[in-house]
């Protein structure tokens, strides 16, 4: 359609020329004094009248001879063309015309000229209508394969990831979605999505191995508990009852911790908003030691003013969870240390005792897992004090890490530290 538009201006800028070329003829003829009251035709597309300055019709082309004149408007006095749109002028009824109005300067008085075209259509004309419509209609089509082909080209690597991303299922997570050779954002996509059945894969065998290592731990107290009762109705009359009591209140105790551990671990895994407060880490390690009962001697070296931002029941947890485990593997003495470093506050809990293998360093964080040492000092613990600790030390944009001692297990936790009033 534009096209069309385009060649329609063209068309009728062209024909407006032509119809001042042949007023310019008609004007030559005046002033030659070969011009009659009937103009000779210079083709069928136009149609002049000559009017004086009075409005009296001159001469005009056979087919308006003897009407008024066509228009009134004249060209301006620093203008000698001057072209307006005159709707059912004489002669062309129902029409609208674009009229071309030529100035003839006359000692007697200016004449006008006036001429008119014959209508142009907005396609301009059947044949070049035909052949531009040809090739808009073979351009469109061409452009309309051509872009369908292209489409479906590039997004083939997005078809083969949906289809490979269908047949993942839970039970077969080990599968993953073909990378395109092409350096662009499909390619990065695909990438993306590895990375994220990567991280749901881990996950999934995290939470299985978390589900065993529960159920394993779980286990434990409840078949003994069972055994013990089973024992005791099969001789009732010989069951030291209050023994027996005593081994279960033992191991519901473990069970009691277990769960709890859970439900703090499952409130840290959904990401349960904290409530924040400031915390002075050398008032809560003093606190804290000073209400505990004392397995091993506790020396503390703790620098006053280092405060941080954070929920004091779950950093309480933290620093009771390590001092648990320092007093568990120590020899005679745990040491507790609170400083500053730059915008950084540090809290490292150490212990005299065998340390743990750099290797295993990163295990013992992890759910349910106790070293063999562990298991022999502490028969009832949980495995899942260190796991929270770092959870909680996580939530609070901090870190908690093993790190090499002359002596024992260094413990040191790092979180942002608040400066100003």
């Amino acid at each position: 359609m534009l096209v069309f538009i385009g060649l329609y201006r063209l068309a009728e800028s062209h024909q407006r020329q032509e119809i001042v070329a042949n007023l310019m003829h008609v004007s030559r003829m005046l002033h030659e004094g070969k011009m009659t009251s009937v103009l000779p035709p210079e083709g069928q597309a136009w149609h002049i009248q000559v009017v004086d300055n009075s409005g009296r019709v001159l001469a005009a082309t056979p087919d308006l001879r003897g009407l008024p004149p066509m228009a009134r408007f004249v060209p301006s006095e620093k203008a000698v063309v001057a072209f307006q749109r005159v709707c059912s002028p004489p002669g062309f009824p129902d029409r609208c015309p674009d009229v071309v109005a030529l100035r003839v300067y006359r000692p007697e008085g200016d004449y006008t000229m006036y001429g008119v075209g014959e209508p142009i259509p907005w396609y301009v004309n059947p044949v070049l209508f035909l052949l531009v419509g040809s090739a808009c209609l073979a351009l469109t089509g061409a452009t309309a394969v051509g872009t369908h082909r292209l489409v479906r080209w590039a997004l083939a690597p997005v078809e083969n990831v949906c289809l490979e991303l269908a047949e993942i299922t839970v039970s077969d997570l080990s599968r993953r979605v073909p990378v395109s050779a092409r350096h662009d954002e499909i390619g990065a996509l695909a990438v993306t999505v590895n990375q994220t059945l990567d991280r749901l894969q881990q996950a999934v065998e995290q939470q299985r191995r978390f589900a065993s290592d529960a159920g394993h731990d779980l286990r434990s107290p409840i078949t003994a508990m069972r055994t013990q009762v089973e024992e005791a109705l099969l001789h009732p009359e010989d069951a030291d009852w209050v023994k027996i009591a005593e081994a279960l209140v033992s191991s519901l105790d473990r069970l009691q911790a277990i769960v709890t551990d859970l439900l703090v671990l499952a409130k840290l895994d959904a990401g349960e908003k904290i409530s924040r407060s400031y915390i002075n880490l050398a008032e809560l390690v003093r606190t804290e030691v000073g209400r505990r009962p004392r397995r091993r001697r506790v020396v503390l070296h703790l620098r006053p003013g280092v405060v941080v931002s954070g929920d004091r029941l779950q950093l309480l947890r933290l620093l009771t969870n390590l001092l648990d485990n320092a007093e568990r593997h120590a020899t005679s003495t745990v040491t507790v240390i609170v400083e500053r470093h730059s915008a950084t506050a540090e809290l490292q809990v150490i212990d005299d005792g065998e340390g743990i293998p750099p290797d295993k360093r990163e295990l013992v964080f992890q759910r349910f897992t106790r070293l063999p040492s562990g298991r022999e000092k502490d028969i009832q613990g949980t495995g899942l004090g260190l796991a929270i600790a770092r959870d909680i030390a996580q939530h609070h944009d901090g870190t908690l890490d093993i790190e090499d001692s002359p002596v024992g297990t260094r413990f040191v936790l790092r979180l942002p530290l608040l400066t100003g009033p």
